[in-house]
């Protein structure tokens, strides 16, 4: 990783105004502001003015609008609909560090990018209220100064992280105007009449409207923005469509490097579910659950650092995540041999229809809760026959006895988030009614935990979830993720062919 010029800029995080500052002093009067162990004591004035010069005109001018446009602005008009005469103020978020003057990849906050389809850091849409609707306005970085050296002496500068869309190129593929965001804290400031801002994102724009908005105000924005997520519109549905056909694909990939997996580790699971997802998508949705014999047990095993053994089962819970961030939530476990034991099928076979009984709950008009019910009503028939804990059903299921093996609900709204509309209110998620364009998990399990002395030994350290990812239709329900088999026999099959 090169060394900074100018390293202390990014060093220290600033906001945009500090860092053009530093950026001007340094190919000004002033000396370069110089961190320690740096090797370059300075930027002499020919330098300065030779870097100003002999650069092409690279200005996109024929960029056509994202896919998503019309559905981001239709976003928009719903959100200014019901707020009419009140300023929001929805920011995508700043970078963070992750260790010294590195930072984490970037991921825009899912309300900005639902309204705007833009993923850059800093970025703010503004929806200032006009008439009886609003006008809004993206604010972005332009891109870097090349007349104070912006552009290769900040540690943010196009040199050192790539080129940014200008505004006028930002406008065209949005359909947002778009203006400078160095200046938009200024006029927040000034700003009058009320004010809603999605809090938790960017610490600047936040004070600089802290004595215009409160946290019941914001709080009722971000719910309105989760809320409007729970129906997914056709751009949204292809994207998860998307998002699970490369999910399918990368399951497939493990399956074929089984053997290598078990000569190493977890991780290797991991690195090549990984690998699919950043050639076909953006990242992973979520940090990838490669957990191989007992670790299937503890529910979002993400250290990835066991052995992967014979005879075991591999509980793979993974999705690839969209380059529009929308992202798939599958989970298989699969019998590392290629062939699940009796014991292992039974226990599997128990899971698969109990998730066959929720996947037929899911349909229009039926109350959200009632998927969940389905299923565990099955694992506790279950729990009950093999006698592992007391009949009849009814008490099990009302008093919550087989939670000791079920543990978590058997699924949640997907988009983009994988846990998604989470801030939406009760009575309009988990006490609500399905209605087409939802699109859900349906994902049962059981987990015999290695230290449960209530199961006989042979059951101990076995965990199997199946989980799908459910569109609600006009007249029930598509499995997005059946590419994928499900059934025992079925995934024995798939194994045997892709391992040839």
């Amino acid at each position: 990783m090169a060394e900074e010029l100018n390293p202390e800029i990014s060093e220290n995080p600033q906001t945009p105004e500090a860092a053009l500052e530093d950026a001007a002093d340094a190919v000004g009067d002033e000396p370069v502001k110089q961190r320690k162990n740096g090797l370059y004591p300075g930027v002499s004035d020919e330098l300065a003015e030779n870097m100003k010069s002999g650069w092409a005109d690279t200005e996109l001018r024929d960029l056509e609008p994202i896919p998503q446009a019309a559905e981001t602005a239709a976003r928009r008009a719903a959100l200014s609909a019901r707020f009419p005469g009140e300023r929001l103020v929805i920011p995508a978020g700043n970078l963070k560090t992750r260790s010294n003057d590195t930072e984490y990849s970037f991921r825009a906050s899912v309300e900005y990018a639902y309204l705007t389809g833009n993923q850059t850091e800093d970025g703010v849409l503004v929806l200032e209220p006009e008439g009886e609707g609003h006008t809004a306005t993206v604010y972005l970085l332009p891109r870097s100064d090349r007349e104070n050296g912006e552009f290769w002496l900040d540690g943010q500068g196009e040199l050192w992280v790539g080129r940014r869309h200008s505004l006028t190129e930002a406008q065209k593929r949005y359909g947002i105007p778009a203006s400078d965001v160095r200046e938009l804290t200024g006029s927040l400031r000034e700003a009058t009449g009320p004010v809603r801002v999605v809090r938790g994102y960017d610490a600047g724009v936040e004070a600089a409207l802290t004595d215009k908005v409160t946290a019941e105000r914001d709080e009722e924005l971000r719910v309105f923005l989760s809320e409007a997520r729970l129906v997914k519109d056709e751009f949204e549905i292809g994207e998860l469509q998307k998002a699970v056909d490369s999910t399918v694909r990368g399951f497939e990939d493990v399956v074929k490097v089984l053997d290598k997996a078990e000569a190493t580790s977890e991780r290797y699971i991991e690195g090549t579910f990984f690998l699919r997802a950043r050639v076909e998508g953006n990242d992973v949705g979520y940090g990838s659950i490669c957990a191989a014999g007992p670790h299937a047990c503890t529910l979002h095993w993400v250290r990835n650092d066991g052995p992967v053994r014979s005879g075991d089962l591999l509980l793979l819970d993974a999705g690839v995540e969209t380059h529009t961030y929308y992202t798939a939530d599958i989970t298989r476990t699969l019998p590392i041999n290629g062939r699940y034991s009796e014991l292992q099928k039974k226990i599997y076979d128990a899971v698969y229809d109990a998730q066959e009984a929720g996947i037929a709950a899911v349909k229009p008009g039926a109350k959200y809760r009632d998927f969940h019910d389905a299923s565990q009503r099955v694992l506790a028939e279950r729990l009950v026959e093999w006698g592992l804990v007391e009949g009849p059903v009814e008490r099990v299921l009302e008093l919550g006895l087989q939670r000791r093996w079920t543990l978590h609900g058997t699924g949640h709204m997907l988009g983009m988030d994988v846990h998604d509309c989470a801030a939406a209110r009760v009575e309009s998620y988990v006490d609500g009614t399905l209605e087409p364009g939802m699109v859900l998990t349906v994902e049962p399990g059981l987990y015999f935990q290695a230290d449960d002395l209530t199961v006989p030994e042979e059951y101990r350290g076995v965990g199997v979830r199946i989980e799908d990812d459910i569109l609600v239709t006009a007249d029930g329900n598509r499995n997005l993720s059946a590419g994928l088999p499900r059934r025992s026999d079925e995934v024995e099959a798939w194994m045997a062919e892709l391992k040839g």
